[in-house]
């Protein structure tokens, strides 16, 4: 039997709302944040550039309200699921940051790679940005034959360009059209994914 992974996005896929714009919130410039994370998702921004402003913005949000916040952050139930159902295959694939998503990963109880980061004396400073189709790779070398990844960004497409199969996930928001044209498959609810990725 060929031994397959599932890779999953985090934000705007697995999440019910982008993380970002959330914990931005926080300083009153959420609208801000979310156009920057919508224009990133796009393509019209670099994942690097963007992330660097980012952090350098939101870094000023103490990490236990970041934690808070992020662990209200509801999760589409089906997805999780289906992640739980089979935890050594799946994996969460984020540019987030560690030090921001690690509990959320942990929560659902699967592997995860991410973007890496310090925080000492309130300064969050940038170690490592994930690049996604590294992540991929990454997993074949632990045995896996086959990749099916998932997610909705322009930042996903490396991703999807190194799995055997990608689908274009809209569960929060519509896919970007990057991603769209990356992708073998496009679906709009978490019900209609868990239905297809059990018959791949």
């Amino acid at each position: 039997m060929t031994r397959t992974a599932y890779c999953f996005d985090l934000d705007g896929t697995l999440t019910s709302v982008e993380i970002l714009p959330c914990i931005a919130a926080e300083l009153g410039i959420s609208e801000e944040i979310a156009t920057l994370t919508r224009i990133t998702m796009e393509g019209l921004l670099t994942f690097e550039e963007s992330l660097r402003l980012r952090v350098a913005i939101l870094g000023q949000v103490p990490l236990q309200t970041v934690h808070a916040i992020v662990n209200d952050i509801q999760l589409d139930p089906r997805i999780t699921a289906f992640i739980q159902s089979r935890p050594d295959q799946c994996f969460i694939v984020t540019g987030n940051l560690d030090i921001w998503v690690s509990q959320v990963i942990e929560r659902i109880g699967c592997g995860g790679f991410t973007s890496l980061a310090t925080a000492r004396n309130g300064v969050i400073s940038l170690r490592h940005i994930l690049d996604k189709g590294d992540a991929v790779r990454n997993i074949r070398n632990r045995g896996f034959e086959r990749v099916i990844a998932i997610g909705d960004g322009s930042n996903d497409v490396p991703m999807f360009n190194a799995a055997d199969t990608a689908i274009a996930f809209g569960g929060t928001h519509s896919p970007t059209p990057a991603a769209i044209a990356e992708s073998n498959f496009v679906v709009h609810d978490g019900d209609t994914l868990c239905k297809l990725l059990n018959t791949l």
